[in-house]
C-alpha cells in the first residue's frame, strides 16, 4: 500500500502502512500515520514534493488512530489507541503530552477554529476539552469533561457567527470615518443596539455517538441532544457559508440539516451516496462544499453539495499509480498550487507554472513565486498566448510575434529568436494561436482576418531552415511542397481531390508531446458556406461532416501530409490534443450525463475527457514504446506511398500477437492489403485463403467481414454485413457460427429468398443433433418434409406410418402406398392411393390385379387422362377396339384413337377425333379420306381447318365443293399465299361475287386489278377498300410514281361516283392539291375548303377557295367576306379582289344606299387594280377609268347630300348636274337622285317642282314602285300641294338582293371590311 500526493513519498525504511493522512490547512505538509504488523505504529511528516521532514518521526509500540493539524501553526495532535494523546511542534520540535484522562483508544481529535482548545474523545465514551498555549502545552485542568457511555465517533467545531470585523471597523475609525465612529458609540448613533461582534472563536462543537446520536455542546460546555440517526454515523461535517450540518452515516446516507443558534438541527436532505458499503471510509470537505469519499475503491467519488453534481475520479496509472490499487485515504492541501495571479493564459511544465502580464512571461512555482522573468520588447508586444509542447514553449503576442524557448534545463532560454509573422508572410492578420512540435523546430499558427475572424490558412515555420510554408484549407492545398497528399496514395495527388477538406476553418490545432512530426487540428465548415451539389446527392450518399479532425506528418523532405481525416464524433465537443496513440476529446456535458451508473441505486458519476485510438493503433493501444515507435513508422511510410520502407519498419516485430492486433486493425481501418501480409506472418494459411475467395464479392465490407470472420471478430463481421446490407452472407454467418435463431429470424424479415433454405439446413443440423420432432417442423417449414421425413424415419416405419397419416398428405399417402406396394401389400396400397387420389396408380394396380371393370369406373368417373391411357393400352392389348378408342379420347391421345381408327375402318370416329385433335392429326386424317377417294368434303374440311390452304382449295377445286371454296375464302388475308389469293378471286369472279374477289385481290396486292374491277363493275369504293388500295410511303411494292397514278386513280373513280371528301384525301395523299381542291368543292363542304385552302398555302387554291366563297351568301356571313379577301391576297390575285370590292360597292349602294361605304369600296378597288400584274394593260387601264368614274359620281353625290344643311341651292345644282351624266345609273341609282330633289321643293313648297321630278322618276325608272326611292307621305303631300289626285296602285318592285331590314347589321360589318380589308 502505498500514499501519492502527486508524487510518490519518501518512506522511511521502518515505516508501514499508511492508516491516516492529513494536509496542513495553510502549509504544504502531509501527517501520516503508519502501522507496522513489527514496529507498531509511528507518525511522519513530509513535504509537498514527498520529501521526508527530517526529525519528524515519532513512533510508539502501538498504533496511532487520530492525527488532526492546528488551524494555522505547525502544530499536531497525535490520539493512539491507548489513550494517549500527544501534540508534535514542529517549529519548535517538542512534543507535549496531554495529561491521561482516557483508557481507551483515542478515536476524536480536534481543534477549534482558532486552535485555543483540543476536544479528544474514546472509545468509552469520554469527552475532554482542553485549552492549550501557541507552543501546544496544556493549560490547567480540563474545561469540561462528559462521559456518553458509547463509542465516540465524530467532533466538530461549529465556526463562530457572522459578526462585525472590529480590526477593520477600527482602521475605518481612524481615517476618519464617522460612520465607523457612531458604530462604534452605538448611543450616540441612535441604532438603538450595542455594536453586535461574534466572538473571537468558536467553542460549540457536536460530537456523534456510535448509536446514531449527535450531541451538541455549546460555549458553557452544557451538552445536549441535536439529531439521531438509524445507522452509525462515519463523518461529520460543517457547510460554514450555510451553517449546515452534513451527517454521513456507515450504509452511506447523507443528511443535511439546518443549525439554530441554540444547536438545535432540522432536516433538509437525504440521498444516497454511491460506494461501497462495509468499508471504513475517509471523508473530507473541500472549500465548505465538496464532499470528497474514499472507501477502499480503486476512485474517488466527489459530490458538489451546492449544485448537486456528482463524478469520479481515476488516479492514472501514467502518474505513478498502480492498476488495480485501492484508496483508502484522502486529504486536501489548500496551500498547494494556489495562489492569486492575473493571466489571460496558463502554461504548466513540471514544476514551473507560465503566465503573463505587459511585455512578459512569468515563470512561477507552484506556490506562486516568479523565479524567472521572460522579458518581450515594446516591438515584439504583449505576451497573449502560450503552449508548451515537450521541452519547448511557444510564446505569441498580440502585435504578431512569436518565439520559443528551451525548458529543458534549468531556467529557460531563447531557442528562437522573435519572428515577426506579418514580416514572414505579408497580408496575413494576427496570430490567433501558436503552437510548436515536441523538438522544437516547426511552429504552427492559426491567424486571424482584419475582422478579428478565423482564416482558413495554417502558416508553418521551420526554425531550423527560417522557412515559412502555408496551408490554405479554402483551396485545399498548401504552397510550394506543402501539398498533402492522402494516406495510401501517390505523393503528388493534392488534397483538392478530397473535397471535404476544402472550404473549411481550423479552429485548433496541436502537436504530439513526443512525436515531433505528427501534427493534428480540428476543422469547421467556413459560415454561411452553401454546397449547391449537395442537393443532388443520392439517398445512399454520406452528408459532409460540420467538423472534421485532421491528421498530418510533417517533414522537410516531403512537406506536410495528410495521414487521417475523421468527423468529430456527436458525442465529443472539442479536441482538446493528442498523444501517441491517442487522441483527446472533451465530451459534450449532455453526454457525459448519460454515462452508465456505478452501481444500481448510486448516482451517476461522469467523465468529462474522453480518448479514441489512432486509426493505426487500434489494437494496439497497450503496446509497448518499441512497438508504437514501429507503427508510427508505418504509418508515415503508409502515407508516403512507401510500402516498402513500411513493411520494413515493422518486420523486425515477431510477435504474433502484434501482427494479430495488426490484421485486426486492419478490420477496423478495412486495409485488406495490409491484412494479407499479416495473415501471411502469422502463417495464417486458411485466413489468406478464405481472404482471396472472398475478394470476388463486390462490397468492402463483405471482404472485410470475412477477414473479420477468420479472426474471430465475429460482432465485427456482423456489424460489416449489416452495414453492406449483404443479409445473404449475414445468413451464412449466423449458420456458421451456430446463431440460429439470429439466422432464421434474419431469413424471415430481410433474405425471405433464402428462408426455406435456412429451415431446411436448421432442420438438418437439429437431426445430427437427435432432435427429430423439433426436425420434423422445420423440415415441414422447408416444404421439404415429403422427402427427407420419410428417410429420417425410414428406420421406425411405425413412427413414420403414424406420420404419414398424422400429415393427411396426398404426396406422404401416394408414397407410403408405393412402399406397401413393393412389400406386396396391395389392398392397403390402394387405400392409400385412394387417399392420396392417385387414379392412375389406383387404374394400374386393379388392371394389374385384373379387375379391369373397376379401373375402367375409375378413369371414367375421374377423366384423369394417365389412368385412361393405361387403360385403353390395356384395351387394345386386348383387342376391344371401341373401348380403347373411347379411353384414347378421354386421355386426349387423338393421335393413338385416329391411328386405332384407321386401321379398323372407324371413319365416322375419325372425323370427329381428327377435328379434335392436332394439325398433323388432322391432314394425316385428310390423307386417309383423300387416298380412299370418299367423303372428299372431309377432306377438303380437315385440310382447311389444318391451315393447308392450298391443299383445301386445290380439292375444293377438283371436286367442285363451292361452299368449302366460300369458307376457305374467308380466312384467307394478307398473309395468305398470292396465288391462291388470285386464282379465289377469279373464281369469286367467275360466280359474279365481285365484292369478295375485290377483298382478295387486295389481299393479294393487285391493286389495279381490284380497281378497274371495281370500275367494271360500277362498284362502289368503301373507306375501307380506299384505305385498303392506298399503298404507303414506306411500302417497296411500287415506285412512288406508280403510288401516285394508283391514287390518283382512285381518287378519280371516287369522283365519278360522288365520293368527294374520300377523293379529295386521295389526291392529296398523291400530292395533287389542285385536284383535291377541285373534288373538296364538288362537295360543298365551306368549312373543309377554308381549312384546305389555309393548309395547302398555294395560290391556285387560294384563288380557287375565293370564288367559291363568292357563289355563296357572303352578304350575310362577315366570315366569309373576310376569307374571301385573305385568299385573295394570300393568292395575289388583286384583279379579283378589285372586282370583289367593286361588288361589295355596288351591294351597298343597291341594298343600303350607304354612299360612304361604297366609296370606300371603291378606293380599296381601285387600289388593288392599281396593283395587280394582268395580262392586258389596256383592259386594266379600261378597268381603272371606270372605277375613277365611278368613285367620281359618288363622291359628287356624296358631296351634295353632305353641303345640302349649309348651301341647299349648291346641293341642288349638283343634284341637277349628275341626273345630266349618260353612266349614272349605272354607278348611283337614279331614284335616289331624284328622290333627293323631291324632298327639297317638298320642303321648299315649289309642288310643282317636286311634281315635276316625281313624274320624271315615272318616265325614267318605269317599272319600280315610287315608294321604293320617296316616302308615301312626301308623294301624297306633292299631290296634295297641286290638287292631283293620287293613285295608290303599286307598281311591281324592282327585285332586289336582300330588303334593308334584313342586312342592317350585315351593312355594317361588310362596309367595314371594304374599309379596313
Amino acid at each position: 500500500m502505498a500514499v501519492y500526493v502527486g508524487h510518490r513519498i519518501e518512506v522511511p525504511d521502518s515505516v508501514g502502512s499508511p492508516s491516516h493522512i492529513t494536509w496542513h490547512p495553510l502549509h504544504p505538509l502531509l501527517a501520516v500515520a503508519s502501522v507496522s504488523p513489527t514496529s507498531g505504529g509511528s507518525v511522519d511528516i513530509y513535504l509537498e514534493q514527498g520529501e521526508h521532514v527530517p526529525d519528524s518521526h515519532t513512533e510508539r509500540s502501538f498504533r496511532a488512530t487520530s492525527l488532526i493539524w492546528h488551524p494555522s501553526r505547525l502544530i499536531l495532535a497525535v490520539g493512539w489507541e491507548t489513550g494517549e494523546v500527544v501534540v508534535l511542534n514542529k517549529q519548535d520540535k517538542e512534543h507535549h503530552t496531554v495529561p491521561p484522562n482516557h483508557n481507551a483508544e483515542i478515536t476524536v481529535l480536534n481543534w477549534s477554529t482558532n486552535g485555543t482548545r483540543l476536544v479528544s474523545g474514546d472509545r468509552l465514551g469520554v469527552l475532554v476539552l482542553w485549552r492549550l498555549d501557541q507552543r501546544g502545552r496544556v493549560q490547567g485542568l480540563p474545561l469540561l469533561k462528559h462521559e456518553y457511555g458509547k463509542y465516540l465517533s465524530h467532533c466538530i467545531f461549529r465556526p463562530p457567527p457572522p459578526g462585525e470585523d472590529l480590526v477593520q471597523l477600527a482602521k475605518a475609525a481612524v481615517s476618519g470615518d464617522e460612520k465607523a465612529l457612531d458604530m462604534f458609540n452605538w448611543r450616540k448613533a441612535g441604532i438603538g443596539v450595542p455594536l453586535k461582534v461574534g466572538p473571537q472563536e468558536g467553542l460549540s462543537f457536536f460530537i456523534s455517538v456510535t448509536d446514531g446520536s449527535v450531541h451538541y455542546v455549546n460555549e458553557k460546555g452544557k451538552t445536549s441532544h441535536a439529531l439521531s440517526t438509524e445507522n452509525p454515523i462515519q463523518k461529520l461535517l460543517i457547510m460554514e457559508k450555510r451553517d449546515v450540518l452534513v451527517v454521513i452515516t456507515e450504509n452511506l446516507l447523507l443528511f443535511m440539516y439546518t443549525i439554530t443558534l441554540e444547536g438545535e438541527a432540522e432536516e433538509i436532505l437525504k440521498v444516497k451516496l454511491s460506494g461501497k458499503i462495509g468499508h471504513s471510509a475517509d471523508i473530507i470537505l473541500i472549500d465548505c462544499s465538496l464532499l470528497v469519499t474514499a472507501m477502499g475503491e480503486t476512485v474517488l467519488r466527489f459530490w458538489d453539495l451546492e449544485r448537486s453534481e456528482n463524478y469520479v475520479l481515476f488516479p492514472d496509472v501514467q502518474l505513478g499509480f498502480e492498476a488495480g490499487e485501492c484508496v483508502n485515504s484522502v486529504s486536501y492541501c489548500t496551500v498547494k498550487g494556489s495562489f492569486l495571479c492575473d493571466s489571460p493564459v496558463l502554461a504548466m511544465h513540471e514544476e514551473s507554472i507560465y503566465t503573463v502580464e505587459p511585455n512578459r512571461v512569468q515563470v512561477r512555482t507552484w506556490q506562486g513565486t516568479v523565479k524567472q522573468l521572460l522579458v518581450f520588447s515594446e516591438a515584439e508586444g504583449n505576451p497573449c498566448l502560450l503552449d508548451v509542447c515537450g521541452n519547448f514553449l511557444a510564446v505569441g503576442t498580440d502585435l504578431s510575434h512569436f518565439k520559443i524557448f528551451d525548458l529543458s534545463r534549468r531556467e529557460a532560454k531563447v531557442h528562437c529568436s522573435s519572428k515577426n509573422l506579418t514580416e514572414l508572410f505579408p497580408g496575413l492578420g494576427g496570430i490567433a494561436s501558436v503552437k510548436c512540435n515536441a523538438n522544437g523546430n516547426k511552429v504552427s499558427v492559426l491567424v486571424n482576418k482584419a475582422d478579428e475572424s478565423l482564416d482558413s490558412k495554417i502558416c508553418f515555420y521551420d526554425v531550423e531552415m527560417d522557412t515559412v510554408t502555408l496551408f490554405d484549407f479554402k483551396a485545399g492545398r498548401g504552397d510550394g511542397r506543402a501539398v498533402p497528399s492522402f494516406s495510401g496514395q501517390e505523393p503528388e495527388k493534392s488534397v483538392t481531390e478530397h473535397p471535404e477538406l476544402q472550404d473549411r476553418i481550423p479552429v485548433s490545432h496541436f502537436w504530439d508531446h513526443s512525436e515531433p512530426r505528427l501534427f493534428v487540428c480540428e476543422a469547421v465548415l467556413e459560415p454561411n458556406l452553401q454546397f449547391p451539389d449537395q442537393q443532388q446527392q443520392t439517398e445512399s450518399s454520406e452528408s459532409i461532416p460540420d467538423v472534421l479532425i485532421i491528421s498530418f506528418f510533417s517533414t522537410e523532405e516531403h512537406g506536410l501530409l495528410l495521414q487521417d481525416r475523421f468527423p468529430l464524433p456527436s458525442t465529443y465537443q472539442a479536441l482538446l490534443g493528442i498523444e501517441v496513440p491517442h487522441y483527446y476529446f472533451s465530451k459534450k456535458p449532455e453526454e457525459a450525463e448519460k454515462e452508465a451508473q456505478v452501481e444500481s441505486g448510486s448516482v451517476q458519476l461522469s467523465q468529462m475527457v474522453a480518448k479514441r485510438p489512432m486509426r493505426d493503433f487500434i489494437g494496439l493501444e497497450e503496446s509497448d514504446k518499441t512497438t508504437r515507435e514501429a507503427m508510427l513508422n508505418f504509418s508515415f511510410y503508409l502515407t508516403i506511398g512507401d510500402m516498402d520502407e513500411a513493411f520494413k519498419s515493422i518486420k523486425l516485430i515477431k510477435s504474433e500477437a502484434v501482427w494479430e492486433n495488426m490484421a485486426r486493425m486492419c478490420v477496423k481501418t478495412q486495409r485488406l492489403d495490409v491484412a494479407k501480409v499479416c495473415l501471411g506472418n502469422m502463417d495464417h494459411a486458411r485466413g489468406a485463403k478464405a481472404l482471396r475467395e472472398a475478394e470476388q464479392e463486390p462490397e468492402v465490407e463483405a471482404r472485410v467481414a470475412m477477414l473479420a470472420i477468420q479472426l474471430g471478430m465475429l460482432e465485427d463481421a456482423e456489424r460489416l454485413y449489416k452495414n453492406c446490407k449483404r443479409y445473404d452472407l449475414l445468413n451464412k454467418f449466423y449458420q456458421a457460427s451456430d446463431q440460429w435463431q439470429k439466422a432464421m429470424e434474419l431469413a424471415e424479415t430481410h433474405d425471405r429468398v433464402h428462408l426455406r433454405t435456412t429451415y431446411y439446413n436448421y432442420a438438418k443440423h437439429l437431426e445430427a443433433t437427435a432432435e427429430c420432432n423439433l426436425a420434423l417442423s422445420y423440415y415441414e417449414k422447408s416444404d421439404t418434409h415429403r422427402f427427407e421425413v420419410p428417410r429420417m424415419l425410414s428406420e421406425d416405419l411405425q413412427a413414420l406410418e403414424l406420420y404419414v397419416n398424422k400429415m393427411k398428405d396426398k404426396s406422404l399417402w401416394k408414397w407410403w402406398a408405393q412402399y406397401l406396394e413393393s412389400q406386396s401389400d396391395m389392398e392397403s396400397a390402394l387405400r392409400y392411393y385412394e387417399l392420396a387420389q392417385d387414379y392412375f396408380s389406383l387404374v394400374r394396380v386393379y388392371c394389374f390385379q385384373g379387375n379391369i371393370q373397376k379401373a375402367a369406373e375409375i378413369a371414367n368417373e375421374t377423366g384423369n387422362w394417365a389412368a385412361s391411357y393405361h387403360l385403353a393400352r390395356q384395351y387394345e392389348s386386348q383387342d376391344e377396339i371401341k373401348q380403347a378408342v373411347h379411353f384414347y379420347t378421354r386421355a386426349q391421345a387423338f393421335n393413338n384413337a385416329i391411328r386405332l381408327c384407321k386401321e379398323n375402318n372407324l371413319d365416322d370416329q375419325l372425323m370427329n377425333l381428327a377435328l379434335l385433335s392436332s394439325p398433323e392429326d388432322m391432314i394425316e386424317a385428310a390423307c386417309y379420306y383423300e387416298e380412299k377417294g370418299e367423303q372428299m368434303d372431309r377432306a377438303v374440311m380437315l385440310y382447311h381447318k389444318a391451315g393447308h390452304f392450298s391443299k383445301a382449295l386445290e380439292l375444293a377445286f377438283a371436286t367442285q365443293q363451292f361452299g368449302a371454296l366460300q369458307l376457305i375464302a374467308e380466312d384467307l388475308d394478307e398473309k395468305s399465299d398470292p396465288a391462291l389469293l388470285a386464282r379465289c378471286s377469279d373464281f369469286f369472279i367467275e360466280h359474279a361475287q365481285h365484292e369478295k374477289a375485290v377483298e382478295l385481290l387486295l389481299a393479294a396486292k393487285k391493286y389495279h386489278e381490284a380497281l378497274q374491277l371495281c370500275l367494271n363493275q360500277n362498284l362502289t369504293i368503301t373507306e375501307e377498300m380506299a384505305e385498303n388500295m392506298t399503298v404507303s410511303k414506306e411500302s417497296k411494292e411500287l415506285s412512288e410514281e406508280s403510288r401516285k397514278e394508283l391514287l390518283e386513280q382512285i381518287a378519280d373513280c371516287c369522283m365519278r361516283q360522288g365520293n368527294y371528301h374520300m377523293a379529295t384525301k386521295k389526291y392529296t395523299q398523291a400530292g395533287n392539291k389542285l385536284k383535291a381542291m377541285r373534288a373538296l368543292l364538288k362537295s360543298g363542304d365551306t368549312e373543309k375548303i377554308v381549312f384546305f385552302a389555309g393548309v395547302s398555302r398555294q395560290r391556285e387554291i387560294y384563288i380557287m377557295a375565293a370564288n367559291y366563297l363568292q357563289s355563296l351568301d357572303w352578304r350575310k356571313d362577315p366570315e366569309i367576306m373576310k376569307n374571301i379577301i385573305s385568299f385573295y391576297t394570300k393568292g395575289k390575285a388583286l384583279d379579283l379582289l378589285s372586282g370583289f370590292y367593286d361588288a361589295c360597292a355596288q351591294v351597298e349602294i343597291d341594298e343600303y344606299q350607304n354612299y360612304e361605304k361604297a366609296q370606300g369600296a371603291l378606293t380599296e378597288a381601285f387600289k388593288c387594280l392599281s396593283k395587280a400584274k394582268t395580262r392586258s394593260p389596256v383592259e386594266q387601264e379600261s378597268k381603272l377609268a371606270l372605277l375613277q368614274s365611278k368613285m367620281a359620281l359618288v363622291k359628287r353625290f356624296i358631296q351634295a347630300r353632305r353641303v345640302y344643311s349649309e348651301d341647299p341651292k349648291e346641293a341642288i345644282r349638283q343634284c341637277e348636274l349628275l341626273l345630266d351624266e349618260p353612266d349614272l345609273d349605272s354607278t348611283i341609282r337614279l331614284g335616289d337622285v331624284l328622290g333627293f330633289l323631291v324632298e327639297h321643293y317638298l320642303q321648299v313648297e315649289e309642288f310643282q317642282m317636286a311634281y315635276r321630278y316625281l313624274e320624271e322618276m315615272r318616265k325614267r325608272i318605269p317599272c319600280v314602285n315610287l315608294t321604293y326611292y320617296v316616302n308615301e307621305r312626301t308623294i301624297e303631300a306633292v299631290h296634295r300641294g297641286l290638287g292631283i289626285p293620287w293613285n295608290r296602285n303599286p307598281v311591281p318592285e324592282r327585285i332586289r338582293h336582300n330588303s334593308m331590314e334584313d342586312n342592317k347589321e350585315v351593312e355594317e360589318d361588310v362596309a367595314d371590311e371594304v374599309e379596313d380589308p
